[in-house]
């Protein structure tokens, strides 16, 4: 399977970076997923003090056989969710809402809630905060752990296509009992999908035109969009599923992708489409304080709490999650305003369910990029070795 690997060897060691261990990372990923037919295609991206060093291409991008390119096109599914973080962390900047302030604020349909199939009272209100570090009592219907997520995958709420509007969307879920009291456990759930059905009743902008105008305008980001562009089809991935005999099977065909549809509701949660280089944009911005090329979306003390620990106690995963599934490990990893956060490294990422992955080592400089379209994404532990053969790569420390 043909691979194009660039090193660029003479920035990488003014940086402080091994280029021999980043080719071999490139290589042994290759090798061990794309070659094998455990993965369709690999687009990796790795920079330091935002210079690129490292740019992995291989795989085909469809299953009629063309290659992949540089500026293929990704669903990045739960990517959005740190987009969505920095919108409304945007509009907590403007004094438009406090973290602290209850989701009832702005969606009154949430007046009722409750919890458990008992429908016990709230032992305190959702709040915004929850919202942001999953600690709202919402879940998704793909956890398959009880009566609530069963209702959950009935009325599709986890879908990325839904065909309701955010209004609808809301009104669902607000008859559904949450799982349990707000603050008191961590569950990933469609508590971003929710977060973008705020901001646009914050902005009265629906999500896409305030994503377009307020982020991916002033970031140069070209290539980002919850509807796929007629002019940009031939760039769309195929997207394959895992099957129970291990065989992949095409989820999503790109010439004919369902993100061609103009649907009433934008998932804050999972919806987008994107490039490696444009969300690399987006890292470079957050690795920068919240500033690129001259344009600010935020005040670097803001990005640095998105990026904390929020987790009650400065616990970790392991003892607040109540989850079958998340895009993330639990021991030793906390949760800020829409990232993880690792709690020995300072590293914070996210990924999405077809297997994309980002992480950002504010101390060294570092940003790390995945892009593939491979579904599920809990059954390779390739992010962990991205992340720690990057380490690996490190010959000066700045941190």
């Amino acid at each position: 399977m043909q691979a194009t690997t660039q090193i660029d060897a003479a920035a990488a060691k003014a940086a402080g970076m091994d280029p021999s261990r980043l080719e071999q990372l490139a290589n042994s990923l290759h090798l061990q997923y794309v070659t094998t037919g455990k993965l369709p295609h690999l687009r990796l991206l790795v920079s330091r003090e935002e210079r690129v060093l490292l740019s992995h291409i291989s795989g085909i991008a469809r299953a009629s056989g063309e290659p992949l390119r540089p500026d293929s096109l990704f669903r990045i599914a739960s990517m959005t969710k740190p987009i969505t973080s920095v919108a409304f962390m945007m509009l907590v900047e403007q004094g438009l809402v406090a973290l602290d302030d209850p989701v009832t604020n702005i969606l009154p349909e949430f007046e009722n809630l409750s919890v458990g199939l008992g429908r016990e009272a709230l032992k305190q209100p959702m709040r915004m905060i929850d919202l942001l570090r999953h600690t709202s009592g919402l879940t998704y219907g793909l956890q398959r752990q009880t009566a609530i997520d069963a209702e959950y995958r009935r009325l599709s709420l986890d879908e990325f296509q839904q065909k309701r509007s955010s209004a609808d969307f809301v009104a669902a879920l607000s008859q559904l009992p949450l799982e349990f009291s707000p603050g008191e456990r961590w569950n990933y759930s469609v508590a971003t999908d929710v977060l973008g059905v705020i901001v646009e009743r914050l902005s009265s902008l629906d999500l896409a035109s305030f994503f377009d105008r307020h982020i991916f305008q002033p970031l140069g980001m070209s290539d980002t969009f919850f509807e796929l562009p007629e002019d940009k089809v031939d760039r769309m991935t195929d997207a394959w599923q895992l099957g129970p005999d291990e065989r992949l099977s095409l989820y999503d065909r790109g010439a004919r992708s369902g993100w061609r549809r103009n649907l009433r509701f934008r998932s804050g949660g999972g919806g987008l489409i994107s490039t490696a280089h444009d969300y690399h944009r987006f890292a470079r911005m957050l690795l920068r304080g919240g500033e690129l090329d001259g344009v600010r979306l935020l005040k670097a003390e803001t990005v640095a709490a998105m990026h904390a620990n929020h987790l009650p106690g400065a616990g970790d995963l392991a003892q607040h999650s109540s989850s079958m599934f998340s895009e993330a490990d639990y021991a030793g990893i906390g949760f800020g305003l829409g990232f993880a956060t690792d709690l020995t490294t300072g590293e914070y990422f996210w990924g999405g369910v077809f297997s994309t992955f980002f992480f950002i080592d504010p101390r060294e400089k570092i940003i790390g990029l995945l892009m593939t379209q491979h579904l599920p994404s809990n059954v390779y532990p390739i992010r962990r070795q991205l992340r720690d053969a990057v380490r690996g790569a490190i010959v000066t420390p700045f941190g």
